[in-house]
């Protein structure tokens, strides 16, 4: 198997829709094999399973799903040993998180907190030669986003504040996250890419 994720194992939360699934295609696309976690109810075994379908044949055998949250195991110290050292941890997290927002006092510290824990796990757990960063993203066509850009005056701000001139696809934070995942990016640790297309230094 060729790509830049050949031999890697990848798990991605959130990982049925959005970004999540974009980054999941990707990782699986460069050789990872790829398990993503999602709620237990019926939209989200509904969307794994489009998931599925849009997964090449050749590549079906390295998905996986589970369903519900990850617990705690008393094994998990052995079980993490036994996998052996080193990997990366990918944060994602927002130009949000160095922007306030009258209507976003909800949203931006969550934002902020991702950027925050990824930058002390990096701290932490670089003499595991696990490496942890964050990805930034501006505004992305998600669910989240999609109230706010049926609004076409809101769209046009949006694009006309952008230097790239639109918002961004989720497919367009997969490449970033794939650079973080492969050992091209072997020595980056505790940092943050923003993947705004520009918006966040555009005072425009």
């Amino acid at each position: 198997m060729s790509g830049l994720l050949a031999g890697k194992s990848a798990a991605i939360t959130g990982g049925v829709t959005g970004i999540g699934k974009a980054i999941a295609l990707e990782f699986l696309r460069q050789g990872a094999s790829v398990t993503v976690n999602h709620l237990d109810d019926k939209p989200s075994k509904e969307n794994f399973d489009l998931l599925r379908k849009q997964v090449p044949a050749e590549y079906i055998t390295r998905l996986q799903a589970v369903a519900g949250d990850i617990g705690l195991r008393s094994t998990g110290k052995e079980l993490v040993n036994a996998a052996g050292v080193g990997g990366s941890i990918i944060g994602i997290s927002s130009i949000s998180a160095h922007l306030g927002g009258a209507q976003q006092v909800h949203y931006t510290p969550t934002k902020a907190a991702v950027l925050s824990m990824m930058q002390s796990q990096a701290c932490a757990l670089g003499k595991f030669g696990i490496r942890c960063n964050a990805l930034l993203p501006g505004t992305t066509r998600t669910q989240l986003a999609a109230e706010d850009l049926k609004d076409k005056g809101k769209l046009e701000y949006l694009e006309r504040r952008t230097p790239l001139g639109r918002v961004a696809e989720p497919e367009d934070i997969a490449g970033p996250a794939v650079f973080l995942a492969s050992d091209l990016s072997k020595f980056v640790n505790g940092a943050q890419i923003l993947v705004d297309g520009g918006c966040s230094v555009s005072l425009q």
